[in-house]
C-alpha cells in the first residue's frame, strides 16, 4: 500500500546519515498530487503545496469555446469520470466524449473525483470538475498569498498529437497563441512570466510558443532514449530542460545536457529508492504523484 513508501521512506532516511539526503532540488507535483487527492484539480494542486513543492505540474487540453482546460486526456477517462447521469464512464465509449468539441459548460457536468482511482488507493475521493487554467492559478496564487508561503512555479504541459490535429488539439499555432494570450494576462496579475515552464511531448506546440515568447522556460517531454541533439535539431534551439522517462535518465545523459546549459527534470517517479538514485546522478528535479514522500529528500530550508 502507498502509506507503506512513507514509513520506509521515513526508516530508510533515518537509517542514512542525514548528509546523505540533503539534496536542493525542485519538487514538482505531478497533476497536483495524484496520489493523494483527484489529479489536475485545484484540491490536489494545493494539497500539493501544503506538501512543499516547488512547482505544480498539470496538463492542458482545449475546449470546443477554446477555454484551458486542466486535463491529461483530451476526453473524460473512464478511471475517473462519471456523465452527468452519474453513471460512470465507460472504457468503451470514453474518447467519444471529446472535449475539443465540448464547450467549458459541458465539461463541467462530468464529475472526475467522486469515485476515486483504480491505481492510487489512497487518492481521497471528492467531488470535482476539471478546472480552467486561469481559474487554478488564481487560486493557487491566492493560496500561497494567504498563508504567508513563497509563490510557485508552474509547470504547463500542451497536451498535442499531430495525428488529431483539429480533431482533439488545436494546430500547434493556434494552441500557443491561446495559451500565450491567456498567459499575458495572468502575468499582468501575478508577475508569472518567470515562475512559468511550458512543456511538451511535441516539439511543434514548443516552437510556435518559442516565436511568441523566447523567455518563458522551455522543457521537452522524452519518452525514450532518444538522442538530446536529435531534439536540439528538431527544435532549432536548446531548451531550457531535458524531461525524460526516469527510466532513460544515466549520468552520461545528466552530465550531456548540463555541459548544454539544460536542467534534467526526470517523470514520474514514486519510489525513494528512484528519486534518491536519480538525486545522486545530478538531475534538477523530480516530478512524482507523491510530494508527501518525496519531501523526505528535501533539504532543510
Amino acid at each position: 500500500m502507498r502509506i507503506t513508501i512513507s514509513i520506509l521512506a521515513f526508516i530508510f532516511f533515518m537509517s542514512c546519515s542525514s548528509e546523505e539526503y540533503l539534496h536542493d532540488f525542485d519538487l514538482q507535483g505531478h497533476r497536483g498530487a495524484r496520489g493523494l487527492l483527484p489529479e489536475n484539480t485545484i484540491p490536489s494542486f494545493l494539497i500539493a503545496i501544503d506538501h512543499g513543492v516547488d512547482t505544480i505540474e498539470f496538463d492542458l487540453v482545449v475546449t470546443k469555446d477554446r477555454q484551458l482546460l486542466i486535463s491529461h486526456e483530451p476526453w473524460f477517462h473512464h478511471h475517473i469520470s462519471t456523465k452527468p447521469d452519474g453513471s460512470p464512464v465507460t472504457p468503451e465509449e470514453q474518447m467519444d466524449f471529446n472535449i475539443f468539441e465540448m464547450t467549458y459548460n459541458e465539461t463541467q457536468q462530468f464529475d472526475v473525483g467522486k469515485r476515486g482511482h483504480v491505481n492510487y488507493p489512497e487518492q481521497q475521493p471528492m467531488e470535482v470538475t476539471k478546472p480552467l487554467m486561469r481559474d487554478a492559478i488564481r487560486a493557487i496564487e491566492a493560496y500561497t498569498e494567504q498563508q504567508g508561503l513563497t509563490p510557485v512555479f508552474y509547470n504547463i504541459e500542451t497536451k498535442s498529437n499531430p495525428e488529431q490535429y483539429g480533431i482533439m488539439f488545436p494546430y500547434p499555432d493556434e494552441y500557443a497563441r491561446l495559451l500565450y494570450d491567456e498567459l499575458i494576462i495572468l502575468h499582468q496579475e501575478f508577475d508569472l512570466f518567470d515562475r512559468i515552464i511550458i512543456q511538451s511531448f511535441d516539439p511543434a506546440t514548443l516552437i510556435e510558443f518559442r516565436q511568441l515568447n523566447d523567455r518563458i522556460a522551455q522543457a521537452i517531454l522524452v519518452s525514450g532514449d532518444d538522442s538530446i541533439q536529435s531534439f536540439i535539431d528538431t527544435l532549432g534551439y536548446t531548451p531550457e530542460i531535458w524531461s525524460p522517462n526516469y527510466r532513460y535518465v544515466t549520468r552520461d545523459i545528466v552530465d550531456e545536457a548540463h555541459s548544454r546549459g539544460m536542467k534534467v527534470i526526470p517523470w514520474t517517479i514514486n519510489n525513494i529508492s528512484d528519486m534518491r538514485q536519480q538525486l545522486e546522478m545530478g538531475v534538477d528535479g523530480i516530478i512524482t504523484d507523491y510530494p508527501d514522500s518525496a519531501a523526505i529528500l528535501r533539504q532543510p530550508s
